[in-house]
């Protein structure tokens, strides 16, 4: 079964809601999929995802209520197939803790969406309910992106 791995800074409002957009995504399809989400930094680490980012998912039709923050582990780049950074800042972060002989691949969400290739998920945290909904349609489209992407190539086992 492939698996995804999604990060952002703190694990409570893109990775969550790009974590549920791709099950949303998946189970829609049929596709059998392991997915999670972590963050760079640990200040959230146990919480559960912004109140407003868990607003937009139940409007989006899922509930990421119970999901909890993580941060990621070098452990991960063992663990995952893909590890999916929302941003550039987290995608350097991320090659700087990926372990030489780490097995995933590391890329861009949006990397995944044509036109889109190089650009981040705007961090919706300091903003309103309504950058929640632009963040949840830019990784919806990531998510579609990778359901390609998992469907058109092989993965390891």
């Amino acid at each position: 079964m492939p698996s995804v791995l999604f990060v952002c800074l703190g694990n409570i409002c893109r990775s969550p809601l790009a974590e549920a957009a791709l099950r949303q995504l998946a189970a829609a399809r049929g596709l059998s999929v392991r997915v999670d989400s972590a963050g760079t930094g640990d200040w959230h680490v146990g919480g559960a995802p912004d109140p407003r980012a868990q607003a937009e998912a139940r409007r989006r039709g899922t509930d990421i209520s119970k999901y909890r923050a993580r941060q990621v582990s070098a452990a991960d780049f063992h663990d995952f197939d893909h590890v999916v950074a929302l941003d550039a800042r987290n995608l350097s972060d991320l090659a700087a803790i990926r372990p030489a002989d780490a097995s995933a691949r590391l890329s861009l969400l949006l990397d995944h969406v044509p036109g889109f290739e190089g650009q981040g998920v705007i961090d919706p945290y300091f903003g309103d309910e309504h950058g929640f909904a632009a963040t949840w349609d830019d990784v919806h489209s990531g998510a579609e992106g990778i359901v390609a992407l998992l469907t058109a190539a092989p993965t390891k086992a």
